[in-house]
Parts: C-alpha cells; sequence; structure tokens
C-alpha cells in the first residue's frame, strides 16, 4: 500500500509541469493583443507662424490654440518673431533660413510646415525660392499676403524698406512672380479677402500652382482669427 501511495504522488508530481503549460496556453489565447499604434498619434510636423508688417507673434494665440486643440503639443508650435522694418531678401529670408535650421535641429524634423500672415508671406516665399528652403518644407500657407504687392505699401515707403519690398512692382515682389509661383517640392496654398483693406488688389494674394481660398468678407486682420480660415489652415497642413 505505501509503494502504491509514492507511485501515485510521483505521478501527480510529473503531471504538474503539463498541466502548467496548459494552464500559460489558455492564459495566452485569452490575452488581448497588442493594440496597432495609432497613426492619429504620431508626432505632428513642427509648424512655424510668421507674422507680419509691425506685428510680433503675439498674434497667433488663436490659431495655436485651435491645433494644440486638435492634437498639436506645444513643443511642436513655433512663432518666429523679427524686426519687420528690414530687407525681405537681404535680411529677413537669411535670418529665417537660420531659424527653421534651429528647429529641425531641435526637433529631430526633416521638414517644417510654414504659416505666414500678410508681408511674413514674402519673407518665407523668398526664402523657399531663393534662400535654399524648399527641400526643408513640407506646406506653405499664406494669410492675406502680398503676394503681387499691395498698393497701401506706399503710404510707408518712404522709411521702411520692408514697405518698398510690399510695393507693386517693387524688386522683390517682381523676383517672386519671375517664372515658377510656386517652386520646389512643397505644397502651397493662399486665403484672400474681398474686403481685406490692407491688400490692393485683393487679387494680389493669389499664387499660381496654388490652392487659393476666398475667405470671405474680412479684414485683413481678421483671418488671423476666423474659425473657417482656421479650419482651412488645419486641413491644409494634414495633407500628404
Amino acid at each position: 500500500m505505501p509503494m502504491l501511495t509514492r507511485a501515485r504522488r510521483t505521478a501527480r508530481r510529473a503531471a504538474r509541469p503539463a498541466a502548467c503549460l496548459c494552464a500559460l496556453a489558455v492564459l495566452a489565447l485569452a490575452a488581448p493583443a497588442a493594440a496597432a499604434p495609432d497613426p492619429a498619434a504620431a508626432a505632428h510636423r513642427p509648424v512655424i507662424l510668421v507674422h507680419g508688417y509691425n506685428a510680433d507673434p503675439g498674434v497667433w494665440g488663436s490659431l495655436r490654440q485651435d491645433l494644440t486643440a486638435a492634437g498639436y503639443d506645444e513643443s511642436e508650435l513655433f512663432s518666429w518673431g523679427y524686426d519687420t522694418s528690414r530687407s525681405v531678401n537681404e535680411v529677413l529670408a537669411g535670418q529665417l533660413a537660420a531659424y527653421v535650421e534651429q528647429v529641425r535641429a531641435r526637433t529631430g524634423a526633416d521638414r517644417v510646415d510654414l504659416v505666414a500672415h500678410s508681408f511674413g508671406s514674402l519673407v518665407t516665399r523668398w526664402y523657399v525660392k531663393y534662400g535654399g528652403g524648399a527641400p526643408a518644407v513640407a506646406h506653405w500657407a499664406s494669410l492675406a499676403g502680398p503676394n503681387h504687392g499691395t498698393t497701401t505699401a506706399w503710404a510707408c515707403a518712404a522709411w521702411s524698406q520692408a514697405c518698398r519690398d510690399m510695393t507693386p512692382g517693387s524688386y522683390v515682389a517682381d523676383r517672386l512672380a519671375a517664372g515658377d509661383e510656386t517652386p520646389g517640392p512643397v505644397a502651397y496654398a493662399t486665403w484672400w479677402s474681398n474686403c481685406d483693406e490692407v491688400i490692393n488688389p485683393d487679387t494680389s494674394v493669389a499664387l499660381t500652382g496654388a490652392a487659393n481660398h476666398a475667405a470671405g468678407c474680412l479684414a485683413h486682420n481678421d483671418l488671423l482669427g476666423d474659425d473657417g480660415v482656421s479650419r482651412g489652415v488645419q486641413a491644409f497642413l494634414r495633407t500628404p
């Protein structure tokens, strides 16, 4: 009888590893599969916001809020401040180029998106077209940009080089209009208003080769905080 009991105990011990393996197999089948990465959670391309003449980075408060609400992290949004009295081609485009490189180094991004208002459109366009910026920029968006000049700039052209750059027929306006207005592997978009009191004529904003959007009857600075324009810019930045 004792020998039979020992034999049964030995058999039970031998069966335990097999039982454990079976239990682990059941748990493995019951465990949920690892969730696939969510593409929407991926980091966004850095956005650099470039203000217009006689302004500062504070004008982007509304759009920055909209972008963060749409999922952008604050570390992905940059507002470049600069002296708006300086020359587009001789000074500002080079300064912007240096800033873009700083953003790329800081974020590790190969390209950035540029969103410009008014005079900032000329600075960013010159950087892309003549300052070697095309390979570093994925999307370029212009809100109320004097892309072919505006006659209202004559009011300050006597003392401001930036205003002279914004006048129709200026060296900057003509050079930017020469040849391809939307060069390189960059997606271009503009937003213009038929009630813009600063851009004259209104048609100055649109560019050949860009997605040009009518924003409705908005004042020049109102494009910065308009919900429709904001939604349009966000959708444009999401395009491949």
